[in-house]
């Protein structure tokens, strides 16, 4: 049985509009709203030491971060708290920014002072700017593809006051954040896209579609492809679907490259459960979120060419949904992977390592082996047992990989904290008709998948970001909108944009510790 989508109807309607962003010494003219950051203490600035702390306080507003209150008038002006200090960080700025573009939700035109941020700390203009452009833009972001009325009022114009000294270096901070935006929402709109809509057999198209917009390659594996590479565990979580599988391969290739990086993407794009159903909650009617690592390797790509990386990447999207039905993959079966290793299946809904594992597999065996190898996948719950919804899981078995994971990191402000590569649990991975199990004891889910991946890296450094917890936001959160996050599309550019290949030699895949000269 087909059903019938809209042909029209398109998965990413995000690149259809694009903020301007200017850069002026001078006070913006012809903006529809303002903003005005406050402390909590010291001096009011401007005309509102007239207004008095007392009377601000009467209206609600104390200048705790990111409070808002909004002064009619025009433009209108709102009023955003820093808290104690003034924004020393350009998390900071990109959260007050964000505070702001909320409050003043109606205004498609927006004015931010930064002379008095960048005169008072010890800031690169550059590096504000961005954090404006992504507080800004992300803060505005909606999934309306499939409302009749869309209720939200595009952001058309971006306008940054900054010192004239500036204005040079700013531009290049202008670019990076519109490029880095973009990014987070291409993954956005994928990963809240529903189902019906974006199937395996879909996102393929919507990359072949879009990536020579961004200078990329691809090559996309139907089932007949994948059954003669012999990627058994894409295949096998695929069995109980009607929806075909999908690989895709997107290659970028810069001139003169000096490094190699592989990216692994999980693509579920629907999660049942499989047999090991999931039940009917809150989080089952999430899972259209749990092909935000293939949307988050896809939308990372899509801004390498921009940020000028000279790193050549490959991505692998692994694509599937995982369904029951009579021909879905049983709890006891055992499943090839790419290259030989078997694994017994003891929970179907531990199917997200399996179509990784093919993936990691294919990228070791390129004829230029990969410099370093990241995955990322809405891998466990266990992951967000620990770490809740702001922080994702990382592990490695590679100290320089996991350093640059964490400078992205704290770059985009997408949150991650190392977990052990503890070999210690590996003997809960084993199994008795079969080289590994895809689950292994009570505990220690997070470690323990990442024990079942480093398996397949083949000693390569490597580096995993679980990003179940971080997936999604419930309600409107300063620059995370409600819906997907897109968590790990801005984090991996960066990642990507700045790689440096490890130096330390081969990685010793039973300790997680690099081998020095």
């Amino acid at each position: 049985m087909s059903v019938v989508i809209d042909p029209a109807f398109d998965p990413v309607p995000s690149l259809a509009h694009s903020t301007r962003v200017s850069v002026s010494p001078a006070p913006p003219e012809g903006s529809a709203a303002a903003a005005v950051f406050v402390a909590s203490e010291g001096e009011l600035p401007g005309d509102l030491a007239e207004v008095g702390r007392d009377a601000l306080a009467a209206a609600g507003f104390t200048g705790a971060a990111n409070q808002t209150l909004l002064l009619p008038g025009t433009p209108l002006r709102v009023l955003v708290g820093t808290g104690k200090s003034e924004i020393e960080t350009d998390a900071q700025l990109r959260d007050a920014v964000a505070a702001f573009a909320r409050a003043a939700r109606e205004a498609g035109r927006l004015a931010v002072d930064l002379t008095g941020i960048l005169a008072a700390g010890d800031w690169d203009a550059e590096v504000a700017v961005q954090a404006a452009i992504e507080g800004a833009v992300l803060a505005r972001y909606r999934y309306d593809a499939l409302k009749s009325d869309p209720s939200t009022v595009a952001l058309d114009e971006l306008m940054l006051q900054i010192g004239d000294e500036h204005v040079e270096a700013a531009e290049y901070g202008v670019e990076r954040g519109l490029v880095l935006a973009r990014t987070a929402a291409i993954a956005r709109d994928l990963a809240n896209t529903p189902p019906r809509h974006l199937s395996a057999v879909k996102f393929a198209e919507v990359i072949e579609r879009l990536a020579p917009e961004f200078g990329l390659e691809v090559e996309v594996f139907d089932r007949e492809a994948l059954m003669e590479l012999g990627t058994g565990g894409l295949l096998g979580v695929n069995a109980g679907s009607i929806e075909e599988p999908r690989m895709v391969k997107v290659s970028y290739r810069p001139a003169d490259a000096d490094g190699y990086l592989a990216l692994i993407g999980k693509g579920i794009m629907y999660d049942s459960g499989g047999i090991s159903l999931k039940p009917s909650n809150a989080m089952h009617a999430a899972m259209k979120f749990d092909m935000m690592g293939a949307a988050a390797v896809f939308a990372s790509m899509t801004a390498l060419r921009d940020l000028g990386t000279k790193t050549a990447v490959t991505g692998w999207l692994m694509c599937t949904d995982n369904m029951p039905s009579g021909s879905a993959t049983k709890l006891g079966d055992v499943l090839t992977i790419r290259g030989g290793k078997t694994v017994e299946v003891k929970n179907t809904d531990a199917e997200g390592r399996l179509v990784m594992a093919d993936g990691l597999v294919l990228a070791t065996e390129e004829e230029r082996r990969p410099d370093a190898i990241v995955d990322i996948a809405t891998l466990t719950g266990a992951a967000m047992m620990a770490l809740g919804t702001r922080t994702a899981a990382m592990l490695a078995n590679n100290d320089a990989v996991a350093d640059q994971l964490q400078a992205a990191a704290d770059a985009t402000d997408e949150n991650i904290w190392r977990f052990p590569l503890d070999h210690r649990y590996r003997d809960q991975l084993k199994s008795s008709t079969a080289d590994l199990s895809n689950i292994g004891g009570q505990y220690a889910g997070v470690i323990l998948a990442g024990l079942f991946l480093n398996e397949f890296v083949d000693g390569l450094p490597w580096g995993h970001l679980d990003i179940a917890g971080t997936m999604q936001a419930e309600n409107d959160d300063l620059w995370r909108s409600t819906g997907s996050t897109g968590f790990g599309a801005r984090l991996l550019a960066e990642f990507a944009a700045g790689f440096e290949a490890p130096d330390t030699g081969e990685t010793d895949t039973e300790s997680g510790e690099t081998d020095e000269a």
